[in-house]
């Protein structure tokens, strides 16, 4: 019985240690979701204290690509409406370099989202203890519909006095 045990414990002990995460490697950049930022007590040498932040926020961005965005006639004609997702790195000094398509909607689209976030270069960068940070960041780039709010007007019922 004591035999068995002892093989049954290493094994045990050697499986726990090859299911725990791997940490990410030093010059890897980290993706930024929101919700995701919080202060950690042994954070990798590349998380940053603070996110990027594009003047104005998301508002300012969506302003942004609807004066810049020149939504492809082919796209148009045929009809099609999303968001291209384009992953881009935020360096150091606030501009965006290495765009990257992540979610494709068109080759048109795609190429125009492309050329649209490599105008975005006015981001506050990353900010890791005090120092900026480049940081990889994925954006929405809205072509047709995909751009329109569509905000639901309740009418309001009077309320009655009890009787």
């Amino acid at each position: 019985m004591k035999t068995l045990f002892v093989p049954l414990a290493l094994l045990a002990a050697f499986t726990a240690h090859a299911q725990a995460p791997a940490a990410p490697a030093t010059g890897q950049t980290i993706i930024l979701k929101p919700g995701n930022m919080q202060v950690q007590r042994n954070p990798a040498a590349n998380r940053p204290d603070r996110a990027p932040v594009y003047p104005g926020g998301e508002q300012a961005m969506g302003l942004f690509f609807l004066e810049h965005i020149n939504y492809p006639a082919a796209a148009k004609a045929a009809g099609i409406t999303g968001k291209v997702l384009v992953n881009a790195t935020v360096n150091e000094d606030g501009t965006t370099s290495n765009p990257v398509v992540a979610g494709s909607l068109s080759p048109e689209c795609d190429a125009e989202a492309l050329r649209v976030v490599s105008l975005l270069n006015s981001w506050q960068p990353a900010m890791r203890r005090g120092r900026p940070l480049p940081v990889l960041v994925q954006l929405p780039v809205p072509f047709g519909a995909a751009g329109v709010m569509h905000v639901e007007q309740v009418k309001r019922q009077p309320v009655h006095g009890k009787r």
